[in-house]
């Protein structure tokens, strides 16, 4: 495993960092193709055996049971100091006034109930799940200051929203003293690279981390066009994600396909290694349900892509609309 610092941060970090929206009670309002405690408890202690100490969740995911899975797992199968925990606030966790959003009031709620969750004293990154324009900025940067002051965190990050809208954030941040976004959760694959606009050269300039969700086109650059998997039948998000350019996708995967067999690798390496040399990428969030995604991710960083196939791989590609909740 490699593993690099976030951003300008001094917190070494594996190269790749491991999603658990996939692990979670699907009783407990979590999607369909979600696995169980103990499934999930194979992949995190199989992701510990392969270096990987960088693991992300959310309080929204599976209602709270992510991190709870999460944070069980991580207690029997690692020590504390060694892994990087990041979750995220902003979605609703319950119905009526303040049971979402990013007031301080929700922020401060929503920290202590991750860390009752997780089990854990601090997390290592709290984010931001998305950008809340129903409160303003200043708030929120100085609830999530008050947070890091009190030990709950150790830094903070952002995740999908408007270059503009991030920059605002990291002034107002400045501005008053108070913590810094180190890294920024956003939406980057062969099949959408319209953050290569203006957020990927933002987070060069400023010195953030880029964690990108779904390298993999949500295992769409990993499988043939026409493919259907039982997350792809169900996942109603993902349909939004792919439905207005799906020529120019096919496109994209064919490449990535043609590459693939070229090299003798699994598709699945080839999307994430080009992913991995984008700069100024950190680490990729990767989601894994079958053993062979954790093997075929960490295959991936041997993978050093030529000019050549780089070309190859994105030459298919066309303008997007903004995607990735971004509001």
């Amino acid at each position: 495993m490699d593993y690099i610092k976030l951003g300008q941060t001094g917190m070494d970090v594996s190269r790749l960092c491991l999603g658990c929206m996939s692990y979670g009670l699907a009783e407990r309002g979590g999607h369909q193709w979600v696995l169980n405690e103990e499934l999930s408890r194979t992949f995190i202690k199989r992701a510990l055996e392969l270096g990987i100490n960088f693991f992300d969740t959310a309080n929204v995911y599976s209602n709270g049971s992510s991190e709870e899975i999460v944070g069980r797992a991580l207690k029997d199968y690692a020590k504390r100091d060694e892994v990087v925990i990041a979750t995220k606030v902003h979605g609703r966790m319950r119905p009526g006034p303040n049971g979402a959003g990013l007031s301080r009031k929700a922020i401060m709620t929503e920290i202590d109930q991750s860390l009752q969750r997780l089990g854990t004293d601090y997390v290592d990154l709290y984010q931001i799940h998305r950008w809340d324009p129903y409160t303003p900025i200043e708030e929120t940067m100085e609830a999530l200051h008050d947070v890091v002051k009190a030990g709950k965190a150790r830094y903070i990050g952002a995740s999908s929203m408007y270059a503009w809208q991030f920059l605002k954030a990291l002034h107002v941040a400045e501005q008053h003293g108070w913590t810094r976004f180190v890294s920024m959760q956003n939406y980057l694959n062969l099949l959408y690279r319209e953050e290569e606009r203006e957020m990927l050269p933002l987070c060069q300039a400023e010195g953030i981390g880029l964690i990108p969700w779904s390298p993999l086109a949500r295992g769409r650059l990993t499988r043939e066009w026409a493919e259907a998997t039982a997350r792809s039948e169900s996942d109603e998000f993902a349909k939004k994600l792919y439905s207005l350019t799906e020529e120019a996708d096919r496109k994209v995967v064919e490449r990535v396909a043609e590459v693939a067999a070229k090299r003798d690798v699994p598709r699945a390496q080839v999307a994430l290694a080009w992913v991995l040399q984008k700069a100024p990428v950190a680490a990729p969030i990767i989601g894994a349900t079958k053993m062979h995604h954790l093997d075929d991710a960490v295959a991936a960083l041997a993978i050093k892509l030529t000019p050549e196939e780089i070309s190859s791989l994105e030459e298919p590609y066309i303008p997007h609309p903004v995607l990735g909740g971004i509001s």
